[in-house]
């Protein structure tokens, strides 16, 4: 895996020997080269270990995401920030299967990078509070419920919201 200012110093070079190849009259070798340069920016923007490991989750394999997730070994020098939150993001899922205090900090910490999608930083939210929940922290659970509730506009958790709700009831 490259660091994230290599890919794009490779996507310049790449872009360069493009260059060449279209002063030499290579047209068709300048233009796959700028795509190959294509696919290095656009792994500056989208880790290719983080999309494996959504693709692992997707198919409930979380052995397999866990796996991707640990080849990234310094995630603050390998990944932009978004990414990093997504990789917090993933971590705490993978984690919270186990540990719920670890699970919690990971949440957190992926919530403070931010991440792109309301419904993913929903989902998050919602983690939290089922965590507080566990630890008895009603006025917490309740407050990122209502959070969790407003930013899922699609409805995709309304389910999941109303059992926390009915769970933070008997508390």
């Amino acid at each position: 895996m490259f660091n994230k200012y290599i890919k794009l110093v490779i996507a310049a070079g790449i872009l360069v020997w493009s260059v060449f190849q279209f002063v030499d009259e290579n047209i068709m070798n300048g233009i796959s080269l700028i795509l190959l340069a294509g696919i290095f920016v656009l792994f500056y923007f989208k880790n290719e270990f983080i999309l494996l490991a959504f693709l692992q989750l997707r198919k409930q394999n979380f052995a397999g995401a866990s796996k991707w997730l640990s080849y990234i070994k310094n995630p603050s020098s390998a990944l932009i920030k978004k990414q990093e939150g997504y990789y917090n993001f993933l971590q705490g899922i993978m984690v919270s299967q186990t540990n719920l205090t670890q699970a919690e900090k990971f949440f957190k910490k992926a919530l403070s990078l931010g991440l792109n999608m309301k419904h993913d930083i929903a989902m998050a939210k919602l983690q939290l509070a089922g965590i507080a929940m566990s630890k008895r922290r009603k006025r917490e659970a309740t407050t990122l419920v209502n959070e969790a509730k407003k930013l899922d506009s699609q409805g995709v958790l309304t389910e999941q919201i109303k059992m926390l709700k009915q769970q933070l009831k008997k508390i």
